[in-house]
């Protein structure tokens, strides 16, 4: 029951510093996706209310952008994405080899190594392609070579 007070006191805190009006929805969804890691059901339908939408239009919007979450996390979180370009020049095999390493799939994560792994369908950064994001951080023009690097990478932030 704390967990959802908390949830609705950050909310509220949000829905203050910015007003009902709908072209500050998606700065909403922002901070509160900074704040909670994530942006709880109870929030995308306050906003709806608040900035005079619909909850679908509002869910429209969170699934729209690849880079909103409707569920919590991992500590770690690996992107690939898998625009035509990045496609082309090889983000299908790397996909592969990400899910072989990590044992999980795009979508899954896997707690016992605290790492969630997930596709996207553009990042919008063709010139690099292909391209995958580790904990935010962009990895530019990524081959097969790269990825033990990568793993590497997160595994030593994680001790």
């Amino acid at each position: 029951m704390k967990q959802i007070e908390n949830i609705q006191e950050e909310v509220d805190r949000i829905f203050n510093s910015l007003p009902p009006e709908r072209r500050y929805l998606i700065l909403f969804l922002h901070r509160v996706q900074q704040k909670l890691g994530y942006i709880p059901e109870e929030a995308l339908l306050r906003s709806a209310e608040y900035f005079s939408a619909s909850p679908a239009e509002v869910y429209g919007v969170v699934t729209f952008y690849s880079g909103f979450r409707l569920r919590p996390s991992c500590q770690h979180e690996i992107v690939i994405c898998q625009g035509t370009a990045c496609h082309v020049r090889g983000a299908q095999a790397i996909k592969e080899e990400l899910s072989r390493i990590l044992e999980i799939t795009p979508g899954e994560a896997n707690s016992g190594k605290n790492i969630a792994l997930r596709t996207v369908n553009c990042l919008g950064c063709c010139a690099l392609a292909p391209v995958v994001v580790v904990d935010g951080e962009y990895q530019a023009r990524v081959n097969l070579k790269d990825l033990k690097k990568i793993v590497e990478k997160f595994s030593k932030k994680s001790r």
